[in-house]
């Protein structure tokens, strides 16, 4: 035997040994096995009960830690739990196994949360054999759902063996006699069938338990762990009733076919997730094998492609290819040729499982070639859509854009490069189309850009900056919808800003895009968007983002009134908005924009509130005050007089006020607006006398004070 060979058979004897529960689980299972024994043999109230159900709490709460909730599906002699089997012949589990079975229960499930005496109740409920004229626990699906909540127990609600022999020609023709056998083969695929539709049909029993209708019932439900864990029990078993099955005439030939029939049913997509539930890897292997002997051709095809699939690993293409093959000449005719080809095809899966090959390294285009030729039935037929391409898509393209050629090729290679998400490919080659081909490039673009590649690319947990900003650049302001909609799912971060950053990128006419999203936005939100609205700075302002200067946000209404206070339409009626308010984030906005201009309403408006001490900040008093200056008139020369200087008593002189920003501000404006002014001469001289060189500085420049010689008073 060849070294290759070894180790293929080497890794198969590997596949079949049977994997092991971690010890954790196989404790917590024997010591439920232990209780419900207990319960069944002791009174209620007995101490040796309670000692039990202290052992299997214990367990779950330490298995619970991790995990939300534990599952455990039942079939005749196996439970399954964590995606693995427990062995058939280990006692106390099999027992455990057979008495759910016999109160018609296929899964168990404790839920986190769990309390002591729910588990004691539940124990000792299921731990009573169902007596004569009882009917089992999955027979009473009103006690089921409302007795506990955290512990849920799924009936399997099969009342009748239909003999699966019956049709089968041996049986039927008296070739021999049914034996227990028959019984075994029937009780599995009821089993199973009753477990897959009865949690979707409640319980009906007249639903026929045909291959599709079970298939059907696996593929269309709602995926509970404790359903497919019971599923794939009975999988377990089946796979192992069929191959291992040493009676002259096959009993369960019946069970066979509608097994394969129920696996060729099936979605590929269920059929991975039912064997990435059936355990670790040696599970997954050991059933693939023991179907390969019993199941049909197809379906273990299927069952290889499918465990691949759910261990990660990769087939050859080419193997892939050969056992097609063979399966579709060991189904024909009973031949010898078909019975060589039967032996071959099983012999490979045998190989396989232990050792799964390296990617194809074929070439694409000969791949596609040797795929087309093994289909079976493809001698002498192509139909349209199987073989579109000669070469690769990407070069049906480029020869489009260099030629300049138009038409359904083109379109039909676009449409593949989309579908395969090859957006930076696509870019690149209408960045390095020749110049003379602008109507190509633009036929190409019209069908990216109706596949909305933005949003596509926005949708990817980890975000392509560098392919978004080329797709950006070229979608222009059709580009927005997509960037809005990813940023009302986008967190704020560093993600978002990005966003913020592209949408500013689309310039101004981007606005009403922006302004419309406005007000379904969330605050965070809502004020990043007003704020590139302000970057923008476009030639009209939109609406909306009026209503943004009262709203309840305070963050909100600083950053409207930052935007509104740029345009002169609506510059007065916000300034005199934001100084009345009541945030001083806020009010600093509005006096920042007053003193660059203030009418008198406003400076009277923030008299009154530096009088009544509403605006404390020294920032805010120090733009406060600046601001009342623009008012040249005696009204503000007399409360600037009055802000500068202490009035003198009985037995002192008037003095200057404390040195504080706002008195140096109002210096300032003294010196610069009435130098020469006989009532604002006495302020000034003592400013001019005064110790400080900050106060002198503000009246010796006739004007404002460095931002520096501020900070130092």
């Amino acid at each position: 035997m060849s070294e290759a060979e070894s180790g293929s058979a080497t890794g198969a004897e590997a596949a079949t040994k049977a994997p092991h529960l971690s010890r954790e689980l196989t404790e917590f299972l024997v010591e439920l096995s232990v209780a419900m024994h207990k319960h069944a043999i002791y009174p209620p109230g007995h101490p040796l009960l309670g000692q039990a159900v202290d052992a299997v709490y214990r367990s779950l709460l330490t298995l619970l830690q991790d995990r939300p909730a534990l599952s455990i599906g039942v079939a005749r002699r196996q439970l399954i739990i964590e995606g693995v089997a427990t062995g058939a012949v280990h006692p106390l589990l099999a027992e455990l196994a057979g008495k759910l079975h016999r109160h018609h229960i296929g899964a168990v499930k404790f839920v986190r949360g769990l309390s002591r005496d729910e588990l004691s109740d539940a124990l000792g409920t299921v731990g009573v054999e169902p007596q004569k004229g009882e009917q089992p626990l999955g027979l009473q699906p009103e006690l089921l759902e409302t007795r506990w909540t955290n512990v849920k127990l799924f009936p399997l609600l099969y009342d009748r063996l239909e003999l699966l022999d019956e049709d089968d020609e041996d049986v039927s023709t008296g070739a021999r006699p049914a034996g227990p056998q028959d019984g075994r083969a029937a009780q599995l695929w009821v089993g199973l069938a009753r477990a897959a539709i009865a949690a979707d049909q409640g319980p009906d029993r007249d639903t026929p338990l045909e291959p599709e209708n079970v298939a059907s019932a696996i593929d269309d439900h709602d995926r509970e762990p404790a359903y497919d864990q019971a599923i794939v029990g009975y999988l377990l078993q089946i796979a192992h009733e069929v191959r291992h099955d040493d009676t002259p005439v096959a009993a369960s030939a019946g069970l066979k076919r509608r097994i394969s029939k129920l696996v060729g049913a099936l979605k590929p997509a269920t059929l991975q997730r039912l064997l990435e539930m059936g355990g670790d890897g040696l599970q997954r292997r050991k059933f693939v094998l023991d179907a390969a002997q019993g199941m049909s051709v197809d379906a273990v095809v299927e069952l290889v492609q499918a465990a691949a699939t759910a261990e990660g690993q990769t087939i050859s293409h080419s193997l892939i290819r050969m056992l097609t093959k063979l399966a579709s000449h060991a189904s024909g005719d009973i031949t010898l040729r078909s019975q060589a080809a039967d032996g071959a095809f099983r012999e490979h899966v045998e190989r396989l499982v232990g050792s799964w090959s390296l990617d194809d390294p074929n070439p694409l285009a000969y791949s596609a070639a040797l795929e087309q030729m093994s289909r079976k039935g493809a001698e002498g037929s192509t139909t349209e859509g199987e073989w579109r391409f000669p070469c690769e898509p990407s070069r049906v393209i480029a020869m489009a854009l260099e030629m300049g050629i138009q038409g359904g090729s083109v379109t039909r290679a676009v449409t593949t490069a989309i579908e395969a998400e090859s957006f930076g490919e696509l870019l690149d080659l209408l960045d390095s189309a020749p110049t003379n081909r602008d109507s190509t490039v633009a036929y190409v673009w019209r069908q990216i850009a109706a596949a909305d590649p933005l949003s596509a690319l926005l949708a990817s947990p980890r975000l392509d900056h560098t392919l978004i900003r080329r797709v950006v650049a070229r979608t222009g302001v059709t580009g927005a919808p997509a960037l809005l909609r990813a940023l009302d799912e986008s967190p704020e971060g560093a993600r978002r800003e990005r966003l913020i950053g592209y949408l500013s990128s689309l310039g101004e006419e981007v606005a009403p895009d922006i302004a419309a999203r406005l007000a379904q936005a969330s605050p965070s939100l809502a004020r990043e968007l007003l704020a590139c609205l302000a970057r923008l700075a476009p030639h009209i302002l939109p609406a909306e983002a009026r209503a943004f200067l009262t709203h309840s946000d305070p963050a909100l209404r600083r950053e409207a009134a930052k935007l509104l206070l740029a345009y002169d339409d609506t510059r007065e009626s916000a300034m005199l908005v934001a100084v009345r308010d009541d945030d001083e984030r806020v009010i600093h906005a509005g006096l920042l924009a007053a003193q660059e201009r203030c009418s008198s309403l406003t400076a009277s408006t923030i008299r009154q509130r530096i009088d009544r001490g509403e605006i404390t900040d020294s920032a805010s008093l120090v733009a406060a005050v600046r601001a009342i200056g623009n008012m040249a008139d005696d009204l503000t020369l007399d409360w600037m007089l009055r802000r500068s200087i202490v009035p003198g008593g009985l037995l002192r002189r008037p003095r200057l006020a404390p040195t504080t920003p706002d008195l140096l501000a109002a210096l300032s404006v003294l010196a610069a607006r009435w130098g020469s002014d006989q009532r604002a001469a006495g302020v000034l001289d003592l400013a001019r006398a005064s110790t400080s060189p900050t106060v002198r500085a503000a009246v010796q420049f006739g004007g404002r004070p460095t931002m520096e010689r501020e900070r130092l008073s």
